[in-house]
Parts: C-alpha cells; structure tokens; sequence
C-alpha cells in the first residue's frame, strides 16, 4: 500500500507539521507514505517538492502571488485578513507526476496558497484513485475563509462574507468560490478526515459535505521524541533560571495575531498580580514579535524567537512549569499535544478542541471562552491548588492514550485499507 500524502510546506505551519508525523507515524507502522509538497525543508528523501528547478519554483511564486492578488481586489485593497482567506483560483497540475501515478491512495492535507488549484484537486479526483482529505481547518467545508467563528452562511451557502471589504455582496468572492467548490467536488468519491470532533461537527453542517463521508481521526506525536525530562536540565540548555522560579510558557507563530488572544493573557497576569500570584512567576514568550510582550504585564519575561529546532522545543516544554494558551479559535493544537507529551499541564479556553485535548481538572484547566478572570484562575489552580504530579503524569497519559504514533497510524491503515476493498 503506497500513500501520497499532499501538502503546500513539508515543516512550515501546524498542518505541515501534522502532516510530516502522519508520514512518519504511517512509515514506521508498516505503511509505505511520501510526501509531496511545493516547500520543501529538509533533506529527508520521502519529501520531494515540485520545484525541481528555479524557473518552477519562480513559477510557483507567481501563482501564489496570483492568488493573493485576486484576494487583495476583491478586498477593496484592503491587507486586513488577507490570509484568513484562500480560494484556489491558481495552482499546479500534478495528476501526471511520478508519485501520484504510482499512489495507491491520495491524501490531502492544506495545499492553499498556491500549491493546488480546484482545478487541479479536481484531475487528481479524476485519477480514479481514493482520495483521502484531511482537514486542518475549515477551508474544505466553506466558501473561502479557513475558520468561520461565529458565521453559519457555510451550512447553506457562503456569501455576504465578514472577510472581505468590499460591501458583502450576495454574489462575493464566497459565493462564487463556494459555488465552484459544488460544481468541482459534489459528485467526486473524496473522504474527508478532520483531526476534531470539534471539526467534525461543523464540517457536516455544510452544504458543500451533504452525504459526505466525514469521521475524526486525531493528528499524532512521536512519544519517544517527546517525552519528559529534569526541568534543571532543560533550563541550563535554554540558559533560563534553575532556581525555584515558576515558568509560564505562552507563545504562537506570531504573536500579536488577534486570534491568539494575547489580551486575555495579558489581563489575565494583571489579574494575577492584583489578587496575590503564585510566587515567582515568569513568562516564556515563544515566536515572532515575542519581545512586544516585555512590559505589557508584571513579571519577568524571557521572549524567544520562532523556534525550529525540535530538541530545543522539547527543552522547551520541559523547563516550563505551565503551558497557556489564549487562542480563539482553534482545530488541535500541535503545541497542547507537545507540552503534555512532556508531562507539562496545559491552560487554555473552551474553543475548539483545546476541550478534546485538555480535561478539565484532570491534565488541565480548560477556561470559559474569552474569560481572563478564569484564565488567571486556571493558572493559579494548576501551580497552586492541583496535585502537580498528578496532573503531569495525566497529560502524558492522554496523548500516549491517544494521540501516540501507532494509535493514529493505525487509525488511518483502516480507513485506506477500507478504501482499497
């Protein structure tokens, strides 16, 4: 059984990070998987990137450009949620490449920004072949944005969309990419996975998945990678304090992003503060835009750059004494799957799957939406009031209990092997 498994970057975005774990998982487990993708990383030789030379990867630079243009246009010129939204007009043809030819089964993950067109996911269907799609956001399931938050006009027919600027018109550039997303994919044999419950049961409200074939199956994590260690250890690596200190980590790919709600965990330390914290407490702030964060609430603040390197992320998770996230929307986290493999308790809001990942008072502290009061509250809880060594040991049992490599790899051995019969 030969899987290809498609997908725009092979290690840039969460998605691409999934991605290359299912190969990896798939492979270890018996399943023979490559992956295919426009940006490639690393010298791993199961990845191979469609740019095979500078005039293809220029090529590919343009359609992505291309892309965003139209974006830009229809957004009255406008930059603000450029790219929350995708729409697929461009993209490469790969239904004749080597890999896919060869492939038993096609597996899509986030292939926006031009890597694959409608278009082109259309030709693969075409091959005959099973296609297998893994959703890491919403995008599949609606007109053009990658999260909906509160909008329901996906479950009828996307328009009037909030993500553009030019007036919310009933004919938007929604609706006629919703539209296309009908007429290309309604009577294709394409099986969708979501990595949440969460997902999954939005994913079926939509127009676009009437009788689809929709189940959740979870991203998975190498266990033996990411696994716990001396908190002292991983300190000296990272030249952080080894003294008594208590360590928040917060952090995202940027983190003055709106999404990643860096107000509520601002608040969320003034409140602490005002009501008697924990002692020693300091941040570790991960990501672009990190220093932003120094000055913004009352205790010391040890911001990171974009980290890259695994071991130092698992030093990382394992010098930490918490991690918090403030997200607001949210499919499931690479990051909460990652601390709590290193028997690190996660606080974040009830949104999304954070719920699905965090037990409330078991592993964690899942907060009410958008509550910095609860927030605070949750952080105290867990360095204060929980059973620590309870509460660590419980995280590392729920991603060993479901989210471990063989677990999820196996997951999928059934879902392709019902597909081939």
């Amino acid at each position: 059984m030969k899987i290809l498994l498609l997908n725009t970057s092979e290690k840039t975005g969460g998605a691409a990070i999934a991605c290359n774990r299912l190969m990896n998982a798939l492979n270890a487990n018996g399943v023979e998987a490559k992956m295919l993708v426009r940006d490639k990383k690393t010298d791993d030789p199961n990845v191979v990137s469609i740019n095979t030379n500078i005039w293809k990867k220029l090529l590919n630079k343009w359609l992505f450009l291309w892309e965003r243009l139209v974006v830009f246009l229809h957004n009255g010129f406008s930059k603000q949620d450029l790219f929350r939204v995708s729409i697929a007009n461009t993209g490469n043809d790969i239904s004749k490449h080597p890999l896919v030819q060869e492939a038993d089964i096609i597996h899509l993950h986030w292939i926006n920004q031009g890597f694959l067109s409608l278009k082109g996911i259309d030709k693969l269907a075409q091959l005959g072949k099973p296609i297998v799609w893994t959703m890491h956001d919403m995008w599949p399931c609606t007109g053009i944005c990658h999260h909906s938050r509160n909008c329901d006009n996906y479950q009828t027919n996307c328009q009037n969309c909030y993500y553009l600027m030019n007036g919310r018109k009933h004919n938007d550039l929604a609706y006629c990419t919703f539209q296309r997303k009908l007429s290309k994919f309604n009577n294709r044999d394409i099986h969708y996975v979501t990595c949440s419950r969460w997902l999954r049961e939005r994913a079926i409200k939509s127009a676009l998945f009437a009788e689809k074939f929709c189940v959740n199956i979870p991203n998975p994590i190498n266990t033996t990678l990411y696994t716990p260690f001396s908190k002292t250890t991983a300190r000296k690596k990272l030249n952080l304090p080894t003294n008594n200190t208590k360590f928040i980590l917060f952090g995202a790919a940027k983190i003055t992003d709106e999404r990643k709600g860096i107000q509520y965990m601002i608040k969320a330390c003034d409140l602490l503060h005002k009501n008697g914290s924990p002692a020693n407490i300091s941040l570790v702030v991960f990501g672009a835009q990190a220093e932003v964060v120094k000055g913004t609430i009352p205790y010391n603040v040890y911001p990171l750059n974009y980290l890259s390197c695994t071991e130092d992320i698992i030093n990382l998770y394992n010098a930490v004494d918490l991690y918090v996230t403030s997200s607001l929307d949210e499919n499931l986290p690479n990051t909460i799957m990652e601390a709590m493999a290193c028997c690190t308790p996660c606080v974040g809001f009830n949104t999304g799957g954070i719920p699905e990942m965090i037990d409330h008072k078991v592993n964690g502290y899942v907060a009410n939406y958008k509550d910095a009061e609860d927030l605070a509250n949750g952080i105290r809880w867990v360095l204060e009031e929980a059973d620590y060594k309870q509460l660590s040991e419980n995280a590392r049992k729920k991603v060993e209990d479901h989210y471990g490599e063989a677990i999820v790899a196996n997951q999928y051995k059934e879902l392709y092997q019902q597909l081939l019969k």
